[in-house]
């Protein structure tokens, strides 16, 4: 039995009395059958508390949850400190407005609560960012413990962060390997539909997608074992908006936060609506080993290239080394010299020659 139910049973039998006894006045003043009148207003009373009881009740209850879910919790805060200072502001206020004339001394105390509680509530979610940002910088980091408070608030700062996550972040997998490593500092938040999604990939009938899935609920699963980084799952939901991208773009702006993917055109859109994206596939290229013509290195030339000769290697990060000449070596471990790194759309590619003893060595 659900609580909308409840609540209309409740109304119907509130307002069926209260039908009752207005008929029964009614018909008193009628001077007609008091019976009469008292069943039909009842009926109607009843008929009206069993239909309009949740507009009154459940229903506005359950839009202002939605409402309250799509806030951040900053912005709760702040607008509560905003009516506190708005009702403080009407309090000082109220006293000197009592002692007008009536009847300016009766009304304008109550319009100044309502007009002070309004523009501190206004004011203070309007600049929520600005009174935030001089409670960390002025904060208990300013105590006689110098270097090791310091120290303490910066963490905290960091990890007052939020950053939203994608679901192709979570299927990659590479998100848990680079929270594990501490590198990335605040608390991951994940929608619920994000959530939704993932799991609708993990019951797909394609068994590729059905395998990404699960490999998604398993790094979700380990980010939450791990310490080093909070992750959160919220409710919280974006009304009116159904793809999931556009969902994430539209909640990073309403909490200022960034968004962790790896989806090129979720990349391009954020940008273009200017918000912060972190994409492991640009991190991943950022940490590359770099490499100069001329260098030397060890690799094992696995496979063939395009052209005739060539060989290929790969680097531990992934890199692709393309080595001349290289076709007679594979399988082998092989000392190279770059000759070339090019960069491209996909990554870093490097073009390499066998050293020069060891041509020597193939040609005799």
């Amino acid at each position: 039995m659900s609580i909308e139910f409840l609540f209309r049973l409740v109304g119907m039998v509130v307002m069926g009395i209260l039908g009752i006894y207005w008929g029964a006045y009614l018909g008193k003043l009628a001077e007609a059958s008091q019976e009469l009148y008292a069943i039909i207003l009842g009926l109607v009373g009843a008929l009206a508390g069993l239909v309009l009881t949740p507009f009154v009740t459940t229903r506005p209850a359950r839009t202002l949850r939605a409402l309250l879910g799509k806030i951040s919790a900053q912005t709760l805060v702040a607008g509560l400190i905003g009516l506190i200072a708005g009702l403080l502001v009407a309090a000082l206020l109220s006293f000197p407005l009592s002692l007008l004339p009536s009847p300016f001394g009766n009304i304008l105390p109550f319009v100044g609560v309502l007009i002070c509680a309004y523009f501190g509530v206004i004011v203070f979610v309007m600049r929520q960012n600005d009174i935030f940002s001089i409670w960390r910088t002025h904060g208990p980091s300013k105590s006689d413990s110098g270097g090791e408070e310091s120290g303490r608030s910066l963490q905290n700062q960091g990890a007052s962060r939020t950053i939203l996550l994608d679901t192709s972040v979570i299927i990659d997998g590479r998100i848990a390997d680079i929270a594990r490593t501490g590198f990335l500092s605040g608390t991951l938040l994940i929608p619920r539909f994000v959530l939704n999604e993932l799991q609708y990939i993990a019951d797909s009938a394609d068994s590729l997608r059905r395998q990404r899935g699960r490999r998604g609920m398993e790094v979700l699963a380990q980010l939450q074992k791990s310490t080093s980084v909070p992750v959160r799952i919220s409710d919280i939901d974006v009304e009116g908006v159904r793809e999931v991208d556009d969902k994430l773009v539209v909640l990073a702006r309403q909490l200022r936060c960034p968004i962790l993917t790896n989806d090129y055109n979720l990349n391009r859109v954020a940008d273009l609506q200017g918000v912060a994206i972190l994409n492991v596939n640009e991190l991943a290229n950022a940490v590359k080993s770099v490499l100069l013509p001329g260098e030397t290195l060890l690799v094992n030339i696995i496979q063939e290239g395009r052209e005739i000769g060539q060989g290929v290697a790969y680097l531990d990060d992934g890199t692709m080394v393309v080595v001349e000449d290289g076709r007679e070596r594979i399988n082998a471990q092989t000392n190279v010299t770059v000759t070339k790194v090019l960069q491209t759309a996909a990554g870093r590619m490097i073009f390499a020659r066998l050293e020069e003893g060891q041509m020597v060595r193939e040609k005799g």
